[in-house]
């Protein structure tokens, strides 16, 4: 099993760069990318979906449909060469957006999901 460097960054036990397996560094990199918001990143200005952009957005049917448009778009054109994403789903469930994403990790064809929970939306 491989091991990649763990997100949020930090160190282990024995006071060295954490790391992780190979489906939890998927994940981490499908983390950043939700919620990492263009102009972010230094020379990556359209690297992110934006998501917590939208926590103080009016919790609607809309917002849950553009979050499913938008997460679906940045994971594409972001990750395409780890993972297929087999569906987004968005969830408007009081004042927290949940978003649900399906997909299969190319390397070795294996079928996950990731859930995220997005506070804050006015209900």
């Amino acid at each position: 099993m491989s091991s990649e460097l763990d997100f949020p960054y930090h160190f282990d036990d024995q006071g060295r760069t954490a790391t992780t397996g190979r489906p939890d560094h998927i994940r981490d990199l499908i983390e950043q990318v939700l919620f990492t918001m263009q102009g972010e990143r230094v020379m990556r200005p359209d690297f992110g979906a934006g998501l917590l952009a939208l926590v103080f957005e009016p919790n609607s049917v809309t917002l849950a449909a553009t979050t499913q448009m938008l997460a679906q778009a940045a994971l594409h054109q972001h990750l395409a060469h780890l993972i297929a994403v087999t569906s987004v789903e968005v969830i408007n469930d009081d004042a927290v957006l949940r978003v649900e994403i399906r997909y299969v990790m190319l390397a070795d064809r294996t079928s996950h999901v990731a859930s995220f929970a997005v506070p804050g939306g006015a209900a």
